[in-house]
């Protein structure tokens, strides 16, 4: 059971940032993950005032705020052009619309989840997260850091001349991924991720 004693609409990232520095506090983003775990939570950290919730063309760069749901990850049209669909396949698959309504990037990659198709789809495209204590860092280098008290604002994608592909392994459609693939091909070199989640 979830017990949750405080509840702050942070209104600023340093707000956001002190109060998670306290390891009983917790950002809480759609809620999804965190509400099946058996934990206290002094105080739940709301994201959603920050305007994190947008998709921006930034002419080099697109610019994906961490309060971004699942689901407009489906539906943009930046990202479908972008990726050749890549992105729309990477999620449609992840439970149902409802939950992808309510899932946020943020909350998918920082938990770095080994069986995250976000994750994977992120590492082939070669991204960057920006954190508020930490900066802006690659995503392969944050898939291997510890733990860490800071608050992801945002993932960067650099543009560049490429090509993607997704493909998951399901048991079952709206199960959690045996296997996913995300493959890119950028500046005539191949990048490769892949992330494997086996449950016995």
């Amino acid at each position: 059971m979830l017990e949750i004693k405080n509840y702050v609409r942070v209104q600023s990232l340093a707000e956001a940032y002190e109060l998670c520095q306290n390891r009983s506090n917790v950002i809480i983003g759609g809620m999804l993950w965190l509400k099946m775990q058996n934990r206290s939570v002094d105080t739940a950290i709301d994201l959603c005032d920050l305007n994190l919730n947008h998709i921006e063309d930034k002419g080099d760069e697109i610019h994906i705020g961490a309060m971004v749901s699942l689901r407009e990850l489906e539906l943009n049209s930046i990202l479908d052009q972008y990726t050749y669909g890549a992105m729309k396949e990477s999620v449609h698959n992840i439970v149902g619309v409802q939950f992808r309504n309510l899932a946020t990037v943020g909350g998918s990659l920082f938990g770095r989840y080994g069986f995250s198709d976000v994750l994977t789809m992120f590492m082939a495209l070669d991204a960057y997260v920006e954190l508020y204590h930490g900066g802006i860092v690659s995503i392969q280098e944050f898939a291997t850091m510890r733990p860490i008290p800071d608050v992801l604002i945002r993932v960067i994608i650099k543009k560049r001349p490429q090509r993607v592909v997704y493909m998951s392994q399901r048991n079952t459609k709206t199960d959690f991924p045996v296997l996913t693939c995300a493959v890119s091909q950028m500046n005539s070199s191949y990048t490769c991720t892949q992330y494997c989640w086996c449950s016995i």
